[in-house]
């Protein structure tokens, strides 16, 4: 499928992720141990690319925003398999900044549809780097992750 062509038709308007849908991570999603603090496996990681986007550094903090940029290619992973509860717990992580969008995305010969996190306010132009994180901030950013996970209380009782 590629972009041009139709949408299909449970993608044709906003919705919920069902269980199974891929995800398309760009940022601190892409760590197995971000992950595995959150909901408590690696899902399967497939290596992924979203044309016109990127992944931008927001100013004062350590995770990106992916935003639209011509000519970009935001590198990235799709998670695979996905249940309904782990996508209410990524959901309730990812903050009020960002918006659940579906988007055509590269993976090997493939295009295919999966969901991703889109940042919504305006932004620098730097690029945001996962090396970087990884030797700065993962080890700090773990410690919030497994904290907030740990207060997490979802209304589905998902755990």
């Amino acid at each position: 499928m590629s972009i041009g062509e139709r949408v299909p038709r449970r993608w044709a308007r906003p919705r919920s992720p069902h269980a199974g849908d891929p995800l398309f991570v760009y940022g601190t999603l892409r760590f197995p141990e971000v992950l595995n603090e959150l909901i408590g496996r690696t899902p399967e990681l497939e290596p992924a690319q979203l044309p016109g986007r990127r992944a931008a550094a927001l100013p004062g903090r350590v995770y990106p925003g992916l935003v639209i940029a011509t000519g970009a290619v935001a590198q990235g992973f799709l998670l695979h398999g996905l249940t309904s509860a782990e996508w209410e717990i990524l959901d309730a992580f990812e903050d009020d900044e960002y918006d659940l969008q579906p988007v055509c995305v590269h993976a090997g010969e493939r295009e295919l549809y999966a969901w991703t996190y889109t940042w919504l306010d305006p932004v620098a132009l730097e690029q945001w780097s996962p090396e970087r994180f990884a030797i700065e901030n993962l080890p700090d950013y773990l410690g919030r992750t497994r904290a907030w996970r740990r207060g997490l209380f979802l209304p589905s009782g998902a755990v």
